[in-house]
């Protein structure tokens, strides 16, 4: 698959034939970038003067508070825009770090360029609206889940969705420093939460695999 093909998926890009996007882009200048593992994509604060698209990889959006604990805020997958409902902010900046979490293919648009693709096809106008409108719901979701939830309601959150898309028993795809990451605490807090809601008999837990055991309770904690 081509990279056109690839980007044809994209949020912003989607709805538009590959033929005519081949057409669109034609007429634009436009970059196609790489970064390796753990390489730095953008910094927060750097200003946001350029769409990027990922066609390859996935990267991982992380703020920093003043006492250096990491909080990841987001995975970034493949046809995702970095940064995308910020373009046209009058403060256009980067609002977290981005690093790369495999080697990454992105697409790269810079505003005027964007902004004269806006201009000559109305799908990708209504795409990059409904991309705003989405992007702005998404953060004020993960302002909620950071600011008023417990530790054990944030493992709860994660469980029941972690069920919606796995037969049990679960297996938790990342490691307890990571959801420490996502969570916004330390790992021992993480670890502390899962031994609580195994002893309560809530979930089983056996290494990375868990057992719910008492839904309806927690599904009352995510409330």
């Amino acid at each position: 698959m081509n990279w056109i093909e690839i980007a044809s998926k994209s949020p912003i890009l989607q709805g538009v034939s590959t033929q005519k996007l081949l057409e669109l882009f034609g007429n634009l200048q436009f970059q196609l970038r790489s970064f390796q593992k753990d390489e730095v994509i953008a910094l927060q604060g750097d200003p946001v003067n350029r769409l990027m698209i990922l066609l390859e990889g996935s990267a991982r959006g992380e703020m920093t508070n003043a006492s250096g604990q990491v909080i990841k805020i987001e995975d970034i997958g493949v046809t995702k825009p970095l940064a995308g409902a910020f373009l046209f902010a009058p403060d256009n900046r980067f609002p977290v770090n981005v690093f790369a979490n495999e080697p990454v293919k992105i697409l790269v648009i810079y505003r005027e360029e964007f902004l004269r693709l806006l201009r000559m096809d109305e799908t990708i106008q209504m795409n990059y609206l409904t991309l705003i409108s989405s992007k702005a719901e998404f953060l004020t979701r993960k302002i909620h889940f950071l600011s008023f939830k417990t530790i054990k309601e944030k493992l709860a959150d994660y469980l029941m969705e972690l069920q919606t898309s796995q037969k049990e028993p679960l297996t938790i795809p990342v490691s307890q420093q990571e959801l420490a990451d996502l969570f916004g605490v330390t790992r021992p807090s993480v670890a502390r939460a899962f031994g609580e809601l195994h002893r309560a008999g809530i979930i089983r837990l056996q290494n990375r695999k868990v057992e719910i055991l008492k839904s309806d309770e927690l599904e009352e904690m995510t409330k």
